[in-house]
């Protein structure tokens, strides 16, 4: 079964920024089917924590009695200073009862706008919108017309993705002379007050465009300098700001002079599409930003000939350009075992929540591991997994973490529930009983626990 099609003429997210008028006799190239990528080379060795009874040094946890990866018996997982370790536990060592739930490696969310949010506030009725300009604008007005801050609004959406199991996300903050770096900034204080809970990278993301908007550019510099951004973003340097090489020098200049990455939201289509990204990747080249650069959506992909499709894919890895999708759609998510084949790293994001564009949205990445596997239309059980790894290992591949994959030596991420194996978490999205941060427990029963402020 496919999601239905919106009616022609009918405006919304995906069909304006996918171009509506393209959708029809999009090629078949997609797949969720990913073999699960090898650890980056930054991950821990397998060894890094402790094989025996070491002495309790009072951060030893062992989560007892589960189900690694939905396996059929149960086991002690044992953590030493935040990893997973070969074990036994020494004797005094904290216990955490497990009662036989399934543990899973934590999520990641590769692509989300937590200061556009209206998460956890009053009913927002949105407008008719029929292009990119129109959503801009109203991001402004629902900017202004909001009582609580973007750190308050951010702060509860990246809780609540925390409790339902997400371990790190890149937040793309809007920078543009309207907001100045309120955005910015809102995300630096949610992302300090979650730091026990949740690792952040944060991006300043052109919306209004960099060319087109007098005084973004300089927004971006100054985000930069100040040291208040890991990247630096872009957006449709075709088609929305309509100055591609305007746009990706400046763009790039920035993340060359401040040693900071890139990542670039990228819906053009057809040919406009491809002739950006081949600008990023001679930019990449050119800058020796290889492993540093990310685009966002890459709409001109998926509906690319095969022969095309790998050229460019090969391109990609030899660049290690990763690449994020939000699944929106069976036509618009990126052909990712294509692009695993030439070791592109591929991640999985929420996109906007509640937000001036879209009233959907709850930044929940197994719904969104789930919302994946519907729209390519799997069925088979190692399809329906590898949409959970895309949704885990593939964010953390993007944002240069070690994988949560429950090994010796792994970060100590993880999320209990009761399920019966992982294809079934997928389709039935169950409750996350427990969510284990660096080995200590994050959330229970979907609420946030532990610090929430700012050490002083």
């Amino acid at each position: 079964m496919q999601p239905s099609s919106p009616a022609p003429g009918t405006f919304s997210r995906r069909t304006v920024l996918a171009g509506a008028a393209a959708l029809a006799g999009t090629t078949a190239t997609t797949t969720a089917a990913v073999v699960a990528p090898a650890a980056r080379a930054d991950a821990a060795p397998a060894g890094a924590a402790a094989s025996g009874a070491a002495p309790d040094d009072g951060r030893t946890v062992v989560f007892r009695d589960v189900r690694l990866h939905g396996a059929p018996e149960t086991t002690d997982l044992v953590v030493v200073a935040g990893r997973v370790s070969r074990g036994p536990a020494p004797r005094g060592a904290k216990v955490v009862d497990g009662g036989g739930r399934i543990a899973l490696p934590s999520l990641v969310d590769a692509h989300i706008h937590p200061d556009k949010t209206t998460w956890g506030g009053s009913w927002v009725s949105r407008r008719p919108a029929s292009g990119i300009a129109d959503y801009v604008a109203q991001d402004v007005d629902l900017f202004h017309s909001q009582r609580r801050p973007v750190a308050e609004r951010a702060y509860g959406l990246m809780a609540h993705a925390v409790t339902r199991g997400t371990r790190a996300m890149r937040a793309h903050a809007d920078v543009a002379p309207a907001y100045d770096l309120a955005g910015v900034e809102g995300l630096s204080e949610a992302r300090e007050r979650l730091r026990h809970a949740l690792d952040v990278q944060i991006v300043a993301f052109p919306q209004h465009g960099v060319i087109r908007t007098p005084g973004t550019a300089e927004l971006l510099e100054e985000a930069a300098r100040t040291g208040a951004v890991d990247m630096i973003g872009g957006i449709d340097p075709g088609g929305f700001d309509q100055a591609p090489d305007e746009q990706l020098d400046l763009v790039f200049g920035i993340a060359d002079r401040h040693g900071i990455g890139v990542d670039i939201h990228l819906h053009d289509r057809g040919a406009q599409g491809i002739e950006a990204l081949r600008g990023i990747i001679d930019r990449t080249r050119a800058l020796s930003l290889t492993g540093k650069v990310t685009v966002s959506h890459v709409f001109c992909l998926p509906g690319l000939a095969d022969g095309e499709l790998g050229s460019l894919a090969a391109e990609l890895g030899d660049l290690d350009i990763a690449l994020t999708t939000v699944a929106p759609s069976d036509s618009l998510v990126l052909p990712i075992a294509r692009l695993r084949e030439h070791g592109v790293r591929v991640g999985l994001g929420s996109d906007g929540v509640r937000d001036s564009w879209s009233p959907f949205g709850d930044a929940d990445m197994l719904h969104r591991a789930h919302l994946l596997g519907w729209v390519t239309d799997v069925r088979l059980d190692e399809e329906l997994a590898d949409c959970y790894r895309v949704a885990t290992h593939g964010g953390a591949d993007v944002m240069g973490l070690a994988h949560a994959d429950l090994r010796p030596g792994a970060p100590a991420d993880f999320v209990l529930l009761r399920g019966e194996c992982l294809p079934q978490v997928v389709v039935d999205m169950p409750r996350r009983d427990m969510v284990v941060h660096g080995g200590v427990v994050v959330a229970r029963d979907g609420e946030l626990v532990g610090r929430s402020r700012p050490e002083k």
